[in-house]
């Protein structure tokens, strides 16, 4: 049985992978900044978690926020990890993050950087964005009477249960290095993927696509964030929806 700390462990994947892991038989402590008894902020650091850190022998590291402290959080993990003897660091990071010049994007690719730099055998896996993060976008676009979306925008969502297991797996195996993405099964306009939402949740709104402008809005428009050669994923976006909002959902 191997010991094995998730961070971001109540997150969207991270929590899904402590399942995973756990029914696989495996001690699996959950690091989060409210979550007790490892309750720590990794952008600070400290006692709390070296305490997380003691005996651990694999990191799966999900903990992580679009509003900052990435890299903080990241060079405090690795140099406690190297402190307390870790084997094995395994990274969730996203598709894109070295085609888009988007900040959060740019804060991830550091952090891999980090990574394949410490010392720690180490496995980073990128992944196109979850379903769950295209119904958060859409329901916030959804309140105003016209749902405004970047134009000519695709995507390729991909359900976070098939991410989770997956992570969990290169956990367990030997530090494998920067390994193969993982996509969703379709490349399907924004647009696309909005009316969907809109049909699932019974919701009326005129879809009107936005030109924008800039290199990050080009860099999406051309796909960056995509991988349609690693369309591994099985579920698709409506698929979600229904188990999500009702099996009418599926008929559209």
């Amino acid at each position: 049985m191997t010991t094995i700390l998730v961070t971001g462990g109540t997150g969207t994947l991270g929590r899904l992978v402590t399942e995973r892991l756990r029914a696989d038989g495996h001690e699996v402590r959950v690091l989060s900044r409210h979550t007790l008894p490892y309750a720590v902020d990794l952008r600070e650091g400290g006692s709390g978690l070296e305490a997380a850190l003691a005996g651990v022998e694999t990191v799966v590291h999900c903990a992580s926020s679009p509003r900052g402290g990435d890299e903080d959080a990241a060079r405090n993990l690795i140099a406690t990890s190297r402190r307390a003897g870790v084997g094995h660091l395994a990274y969730i990071s996203i598709v894109g993050v070295d085609q888009v010049p988007f900040g959060y994007y740019r804060s991830k690719l550091a952090v891999e950087r980090q990574i394949e730099e410490s010392g720690l055998g180490w496995t980073v896996l990128r992944a196109t964005q979850f379903h769950d993060l295209l119904v958060t976008l859409f329901q916030g676009l959804a309140k105003p009477p016209v749902m405004a979306l970047p134009a000519h925008v695709p995507d390729q969502p991909v359900e976070v249960a098939e991410v989770a297991g997956r992570l969990a797996d290169l956990a367990l195996a030997a530090p494998a290095g920067r390994v193969a993405d993982l996509a969703g099964p379709e490349v399907r306009t924004l647009d696309s993927l909005a009316r969907a939402y809109l049909r699932a949740t019974g919701r009326r709104r005129p879809v009107v696509p936005v030109p924008l402008f800039g290199k990050t809005y080009r860099a999406f428009r051309a796909g960056g964030h995509t991988a349609p050669d690693r369309a591994l994923g099985k579920i698709t976006f409506e698929e979600h929806l229904a188990r999500r909002f009702g099996e009418g959902a599926a008929r559209f």
